[in-house]
């Protein structure tokens, strides 16, 4: 079976080395500049392609000439994981068996582009993973497997997303497997009980401080890989990487954001209802570090308003 492979992300690399024999091409979005220096930093499936010795065609869009290429390697099978980018008909029509795609969550809910994140700060209990028939619609194609994963109780965006990868790489040869010898046959998804997870913006990591305890720290993990949380410190920003409920997070100590105590744990900050500790933090031009260890840079903390 000849396989094409379409991933972008960090969740898309243990998929591709489970298959990586039966892959005949590599498709990821091109490579963009950035950082201060704008330089240009390979995805890691690019990396991964290239060290199995894969070939690999790089796109902004289905317009780019190097898309028309796909078709050149008569495929029997798409295999999708975090690729980015919507695939269009002309495109999804190209494989002899069939497109398919691993999305991480219990489709039909939080169908769409940030299903991990948005099932972290909504406060579910369980997500998964789900492998589909591809359509031209986004994530509503016939289920072909499904299995549920518990949260853990600190889990955060990245952990989550590590955890699914290495079980999305672990049913996917199997599935593979049934679709070589039966084709494509699946469960058609409810679509009275399908959500849809809208695209988390870099405004969406700034902490607002009158919301109670949990949900800013269903907030922080959740945009832990972008754009992590944000607050302000003397004008300057403040990221929030790592951050638990206060023991006594029921006690209102001080006004929303104002830092009520350093510890060898971290900062207490008290929130709209409770207080939190902020664990692991980052402040503007400076590296990222153990609250604790932050703290001994200022002479005085403790009652300082975040904002």
């Amino acid at each position: 079976m000849k396989i094409i492979f379409f991933g972008s992300s960090s969740f898309s690399v243990p998929s591709l080395k489970s298959i990586y024999s039966s892959v005949s091409c590599v498709v990821t979005k091109k490579t963009k500049p950035k950082g201060r220096g704008y330089l240009l930093e390979d995805n890691e499936v690019k990396r991964t392609a290239l060290s199995l010795g894969l070939p690999l065609i790089e796109i902004d869009s289905f317009k780019d000439e190097q898309a028309k290429q796909i078709a050149d390697f008569t495929p029997d099978l798409f295999v999708v994981a975090s690729f980015g980018l919507i695939i269009p008909k002309w495109a999804l029509e190209i494989p002899a068996i069939g497109p398919i795609n691993i999305h991480p969550s219990l489709l039909p809910k939080y169908r769409g582009p940030s299903p991990l994140q948005w099932v972290i700060w909504n406060g579910e209990t369980e997500t998964g993973v789900t492998i589909i028939r591809m359509n031209e619609r986004m994530d509503a194609g016939d289920i072909l497997y499904q299995e549920k994963v518990a949260l853990q109780p600190e889990e955060d965006a990245g952990t989550l997303s590590d955890r699914l990868s290495v079980r999305a790489s672990e049913i996917l040869p199997g599935v593979i497997d049934e679709v070589r010898i039966n084709g494509i046959h699946g469960e058609p998804q409810h679509e009275d009980k399908a959500t849809y997870t809208p695209m988390i913006t870099k405004e969406m990591g700034r902490i607002d401080w009158h919301v109670g305890a949990p949900e800013i720290i269903r907030q922080v993990r959740a945009v832990v890989l972008w754009p992590t949380a944000f607050t302000f410190l003397d004008n300057k920003s403040l990221k929030v990487f790592k951050i638990k409920p206060a023991e006594d997070s029921g006690t209102k100590k001080a006004e929303p954001g104002v830092i009520v105590s350093v510890s060898s744990e971290g900062l207490e900050v008290a929130a709209g209802e409770g207080s939190l500790i902020l664990k692991e933090v980052q402040m503007e031009n400076r590296k990222r570090m153990p609250a604790s260890e932050f703290a001994r840079g200022y002479r005085q903390l403790t009652g300082k308003q975040l904002t």
